[in-house]
C-alpha cells in the first residue's frame, strides 16, 4: 500500500515536471517568433529607407538630365540606366525576401511588390522613350554646332554656373522647355515617391496587426494548455484519492 501510494506521488511529480517543460518551451516558441517578427520589422525599415533613397538620386539625376547641354546627356543616360538597374535588382531582393520569410502569413505583400516593379518598368519605358527623343536631338545638334560642342565640352571641367549663363544667353526658350518638363518630371517623381512611401508604411501596420494576432493566439494556446494541465492534475487527485480509499477499505 505504501509503496502504491509512493508511485502515485512519483508519477504526480512527474507530470508536474513535463508540464514545466512545457511551458518553458511554449515561452521559447513565442520568444523565437517575437525575435524573427523583429528582424523582419528591421529588413522592411532597411528597404524602405534604400528605395527613398533611390527615388531621391533618381530625381537628382533627371534634374541634371535637364540642366546639363547636350553633350552631358548620354554619360546621364548611363547613370539613370545604372540606377534603374539597381533599382530593379532592389525590388527583386525585397519581392525574394519576402517571399522567404513571409510565405505563410501573407500573400498579400507578394501582390503589392509586383505592383512596385510594374510601377518601376513604367518609370524605366518613360526613360528609354525620353532617351529616344534625346538621341534624336543630340543628332540635330551635332550637326550644326560641333565647335559649340568641342566647346562645351572643355568647359565641362570647369564651373557649371559658367555653362549655365552660356546656355541662358544661347538658348532661353529652350531652357524654358527644359524648366517645364523638369517640373512635371518632379512632380511625377514626387507622386511615385509618395506612393511608394504609403504602401511601405501600410505594409508595416500589416506586420503589426499580424505580430499582435500571432502573439494573441499564443497566449490564448498557452491558457488553454494551462487549463488541460490544471485539468489533468484535478483528475489525477481524484484518482489517487480513490485508490487510497479503496486501499483503506481492503
Amino acid at each position: 500500500m505504501m509503496m502504491m501510494m509512493m508511485m502515485m506521488v512519483v508519477m504526480v511529480m512527474m507530470m508536474m515536471m513535463m508540464m514545466m517543460v512545457m511551458m518553458m518551451m511554449m515561452m521559447m516558441m513565442v520568444v523565437m517568433v517575437m525575435v524573427v517578427m523583429v528582424m523582419m520589422m528591421m529588413v522592411m525599415m532597411m528597404m524602405m529607407m534604400m528605395v527613398v533613397m533611390m527615388m531621391v538620386v533618381m530625381m537628382m539625376v533627371m534634374m541634371m538630365m535637364m540642366m546639363m547641354m547636350v553633350v552631358m546627356m548620354v554619360m546621364v543616360m548611363m547613370m539613370v540606366m545604372m540606377v534603374m538597374m539597381m533599382m530593379m535588382m532592389m525590388m527583386m531582393m525585397m519581392m525574394v525576401m519576402m517571399v522567404v520569410m513571409v510565405m505563410m502569413m501573407m500573400m498579400m505583400m507578394v501582390m503589392v511588390m509586383v505592383m512596385m516593379v510594374v510601377m518601376v518598368m513604367m518609370m524605366v519605358m518613360v526613360m528609354v522613350v525620353m532617351v529616344m527623343m534625346m538621341m534624336v536631338v543630340m543628332m540635330m545638334v551635332m550637326m550644326v554646332m560641333e565647335v559649340m560642342v568641342m566647346m562645351m565640352v572643355m568647359m565641362m571641367m570647369m564651373v557649371i554656373m559658367v555653362m549655365m549663363m552660356m546656355m541662358m544667353m544661347m538658348m532661353v526658350m529652350v531652357v524654358m522647355v527644359m524648366m517645364m518638363m523638369m517640373m512635371m518630371m518632379v512632380m511625377v517623381m514626387v507622386m511615385m515617391m509618395m506612393m511608394v512611401i504609403m504602401v511601405m508604411m501600410m505594409m508595416m501596420m500589416m506586420m503589426m496587426v499580424m505580430v499582435v494576432m500571432v502573439m494573441m493566439m499564443m497566449m490564448m494556446m498557452m491558457m488553454v494548455m494551462v487549463m488541460m494541465m490544471m485539468m489533468m492534475m484535478m483528475m489525477m487527485m481524484v484518482m489517487v484519492m480513490m485508490m487510497m480509499v479503496v486501499m483503506m477499505m481492503s
